[in-house]
């Protein structure tokens, strides 16, 4: 069966003292269904994506529980978890049960509360999507593994600084116009080279933020869309997913992402498109190399010149190809369980013609997440009417 995009709804991004991870996600999913008129008795299956719960708020055993918040207990309800990349494989696990006619309508969506838990807690438990014995027992967090990615890269193809700053530059830019973006304000590359560093090469700047936020999606059948009278012009067309070495120390070359560039050949294929279709997409840029290495899996551009995007503005929303209208993670704000729904509202919005910074005549929207440093990666695809 095809799959439509009925509705999206996602949270402002950004700092909630008084709010929990369930009001969050109840908010966003009652947003995506009342965007369709689906009404909650129809939602067969919920599946919910949440990485750090367990941790930040000693809670397991979500899916029911958003089921029960939300009011639709008897929907077969899962917790999904792949790190970053945790909300995509929501929307991938519903795509193909949808698809192979075993439900009609499923609520998919991601959460994270990661202020309240403190800066140093929320560290310690991103950690646990690296590899433990070798990498964080070694001291290292992410930033430490994507400076090493960088400092590799940079060597290797004679990037700078000022290129990784513009990737930035260039996601502040786009965060100005999307009402539910964290950061708003722009930045400068000087802006970018004042800020403390983190692990060199990788400035604070070079950086996304921790956040709060929820999103969801709803996916239906063509059919059911048609029996009650749906407005859902946007496609779910395909879904490809790949894993790679949880350990740098373990992969031939730290300047590539593999796990990426075989999901996008599996959706491209599922597709029947090839990148040079792709009218808009959003990439996982949880730093600024992470976007850098990202358009050049997805075949947006050669080994060694995804730099450039930025920096020549071949990546800008009047670029010829439009990477993280809505600001990205570097901006928008990286909510890990609900980043990859946040990236599918996005690209809804975009081929629907809705989009703060649209996209004139976009037709096929991608969205990429990667979990860890590239151990596991997940490429939607889309394509509007």
């Amino acid at each position: 069966m095809t799959v439509q995009v009925a509705g999206v709804a996602s949270t402002t991004f950004g700092k909630y003292p008084d709010g929990s991870t369930r009001e969050l996600f109840v908010e966003a999913a009652r947003k995506a269904l009342e965007d369709t008129g689906v009404p909650t008795a129809d939602v067969e299956e919920l599946y919910v994506a949440n990485f750090l719960g367990d941790v930040t708020d000693d809670q397991g055993h979500v899916g029911p529980m958003m089921a029960d918040y939300l009011g639709v207990r008897e929907a077969a309800a899962t917790r999904t978890e792949s790190a970053c990349a945790s909300a995509s494989t929501t929307a991938r696990i519903a795509h193909r049960s949808i698809e192979s006619g075993a439900v009609d309508v499923a609520l998919v969506g991601g959460v994270e509360m990661m202020f309240s838990s403190g800066l140093g807690e929320v560290t310690d438990a991103l950690a646990n999507a690296a590899e433990n014995e070798y990498e964080n027992e070694a001291g290292l967090t992410f930033p430490g593994i994507y400076a090493l990615m960088a400092r590799a890269y940079m060597r290797e193809f004679d990037v700078t600084k000022d290129d990784l700053a513009e990737v930035m530059v260039k996601n502040r830019r786009n965060a100005v116009e999307n009402p539910i973006a964290q950061n708003r304000e722009e930045l400068t590359v000087e802006d970018v080279h004042d800020s403390p560093t983190v692990a060199s090469p990788l400035k604070l700047h070079d950086c996304c933020p921790i956040t709060d936020g929820a999103s969801a999606a709803v996916l239906v059948s063509a059919e059911y869309a048609e029996d009650h009278g749906l407005e859902a012009p946007v496609t779910f067309v395909a879904s490809g997913q790949s894993s790679d070495s949880i350990a740098l120390q373990d992969r031939p070359e730290i300047t590539r992402t593999p796990a990426a560039e075989r999901a996008a050949e599996a959706a491209y294929e599922q597709a029947g498109i090839d990148p040079d279709d792709v009218d808009v997409a959003e990439v996982h840029d949880c730093f600024t190399i992470a976007e850098i290495l990202a358009v050049e899996s997805l075949g947006f551009f050669e080994r060694g010149e995804g730099a450039r995007g930025a920096v020549e503005g071949e990546t800008a929303v009047d670029g010829r190809i439009p990477v993280n209208a809505s600001g990205g993670l570097l901006a928008k704000g990286h909510p890990v369980g609900a980043t990859g729904v946040a990236q599918l509202a996005e690209i809804t919005k975009q081929l629907e013609g809705r989009h703060p910074n649209q996209i004139d005549d976009a037709e096929v929207g991608l969205t990429h997440t990667v979990g860890g440093s590239g151990a596991s990666c997940v490429v939607n695809v889309f394509r509007g009417e």
